[in-house]
């Protein structure tokens, strides 16, 4: 049964990748290009108040062609299995756990509120703390700071809902599911704002460009940065969306076929 887990969730990562990059080509790469175009011209304003020469091209290894399709789609794509396998290997975990002590649960609904936990978890949470930026925003000198930031986030969200998620469990028996759930909720919201609060900041909007008193070069354009966080967002919820409904209706594939073959079970009863 684990191994039709992994492979449902393999499956429902890569239908979630591709949606996800199909979004994010039609609404977010032209906010990149804005980007891209601000920062050539910001660069190019920078040399001319320094009086330097703004007619030099910095080459790339791979055009904006090949970046914005083949190599974001690659990339969206991988990301999207890897997600699904870990996926898979988390509900595993969790089913067998909760199989176990409350046969009545619907595996579906697991897997749904899987797929919620690991949103928040994997994503909203590190985003609270340092959202999504388009190109030009930010500096290249805070580059590995900002990186270690965000992954040390990423890892104690995680590791923090784990933790609140045994706590709900252990004290599910004792004080009830939902005292339950509240508890594991607020421990794991207190534990995410301390950590925010103890990481560093980074604010690194370009101002405008100022040549004594005079703007020689807008700052970077506020709704530019609003598009792109929101998209990001959605983009987000799409790939975590399209994983846990997947995934569900590959539980219950899974389940009918299971009750076929063994003729007396129902299809809830043969995903245990």
């Amino acid at each position: 049964m684990e191994k039709k887990f992994i492979g449902a969730g393999l499956l429902s990562g890569l239908v979630a990748g591709i949606l996800a990059f199909v979004f994010a080509r039609i609404y977010i790469e032209p906010l990149v290009e804005r980007a891209i175009g601000y920062e050539e011209g910001f660069g190019h304003a920078e040399l001319d108040v320094a009086g330097g020469d703004a007619g030099h091209d910095h080459g790339e290894l791979f055009s904006r062609t090949v970046q914005q399709n083949w190599g974001a789609g690659t990339g969206t794509v991988v990301f999207g299995l890897i997600i699904g396998a870990l996926f898979a290997v988390a509900f595993t975990v969790v089913w067998s756990y909760v199989g176990r002590r409350h046969p009545r649960v619907d595996p579906r609904v697991v897997a749904a509120l899987l797929a919620v936990g690991g949103f928040v978890a994997v994503y909203l949470v590190p985003f609270s703390a340092y959202p999504a930026n388009p190109p030009a925003v930010g500096s290249d000198d805070t580059i590995g700071a900002r990186s270690g930031a965000y992954l040390t986030i990423l890892l104690l969200s995680v590791a923090f809902l784990a933790a609140a998620t045994v706590l709900a469990f252990w004290l599910a028996p004792r004080v009830g599911g939902v005292l339950s759930a509240v508890a594991g909720g607020v421990s794991y919201l207190i534990a995410v704002g301390i950590s925010i609060a103890l990481l560093p900041s980074f604010d690194e909007v370009p101002g405008p460009l100022l040549d004594g008193n005079v703007i020689v070069f807008p700052g970077f354009p506020a709704d530019l940065i609003g598009d792109f966080r929101y998209y990001s967002i959605v983009n987000q919820v799409i790939l975590w969306g399209v994983l846990g409904l997947g995934f569900a209706l590959s539980l219950t594939w899974i389940g009918k076929r299971a009750a076929r073959g063994a003729g007396a079970t129902t299809p809830r009863e043969s995903v245990r």
